[in-house]
């Protein structure tokens, strides 16, 4: 396989089949390449990595995700961290964590996004 090939892979895995089908039929001449570029790197140089298993990316990347306000992935990524493994638990304590060094009102907004996508998953 190719780097694009495995990133699909990851992708489908971590984001789940109909989030991708929908970023995929949604990609135009004007988004192509990016959608191409994130699958190659992030999903499939960066995602494919053996230092970190996918539970600890998912740490990683709901922390950076809160740090920067990206609030849409960030709910992207709290389904995606259900699908590795995280606990509703697991996910608040993160945010928790993350307060300390992000600042209470991220932390406030991190909680108001996932609270909603938690509730529609097991």
């Amino acid at each position: 396989m190719n780097a694009f090939d495995d990133g699909m892979a990851v992708r489908r895995e971590v984001l789940g089949d109909a989030h991708v089908d929908r970023a995929v039929a949604g990609t135009t001449g004007f988004t192509a390449d990016f959608q191409s570029f994130i699958t190659r790197y992030a999903w499939g140089e960066i995602w494919t990595r053996p230092g970190l298993d996918r539970r600890s990316r998912s740490l990683v990347t709901l922390t950076a995700l809160m740090a920067n306000g990206h609030w849409d992935e960030f709910a992207m990524h709290v389904r995606a961290a259900r699908r590795n493994g995280l606990t509703r638990d697991e996910i608040g304590e993160v945010i928790l964590h993350a307060a300390v060094y992000c600042g209470v009102p991220a932390a406030n907004h991190a909680f108001a996004v996932a609270g909603p996508v938690l509730d529609e998953s097991p």
